[in-house]
């Protein structure tokens, strides 16, 4: 397995904790919404890490690129950190309407971020870390 592949696997992964918090927003069961977008926070912010502590700084050391792709991504995590906050914050209030406007535009911004890394980056990782499978290794470890 690829670099690639697993991280497209994990993107997967959070993509379904994302669609049942929608789907049961939309049939208006407030505590299955919570419950499975905190389930997305959590796989998301693991994949953020195990990206940004693991695949960027192997990336980076392997290129010497560090104001790239890698820096990029860093600082899409940031904002979508910043969607999910707010999503959460609404959805904890009870304010369905504006939820559902954040995770629309939280959904904008990870598949255009996801298509850059499934696209373009991580076929760049397999490429420059080929040698080194210690880091799908500790990827794998660090998503279980």
């Amino acid at each position: 397995m690829s670099i690639r592949e697993f991280l497209i696997d994990d993107h997967r992964h959070c993509d379904d904790f994302f669609a049942a918090a929608e789907q049961a927003v939309e049939r208006g069961d407030a505590a299955a919404a919570a419950a499975a977008f905190g389930q997305f926070r959590e796989a998301l912010l693991r994949h953020f890490a195990a990206e940004e502590q693991t695949l960027f700084p192997a990336f980076e050391a392997r290129t010497g690129m560090r104001m790239g792709p890698t820096q990029m991504m860093r600082m899409e995590h940031e904002q979508m950190r910043g969607l999910v906050e707010v999503a959460e914050e609404a959805l904890g209030g009870g304010d369905l309407e504006e939820f559902l406007g954040q995770a629309e535009s939280l959904l904008i911004m990870m598949q255009q971020h996801n298509m850059k890394e499934e696209n373009v980056l991580y076929p760049m990782c397999d490429q420059q870390l080929a040698g080194e499978p210690a880091v799908l290794e500790r990827l794998q470890s660090e998503l279980a």
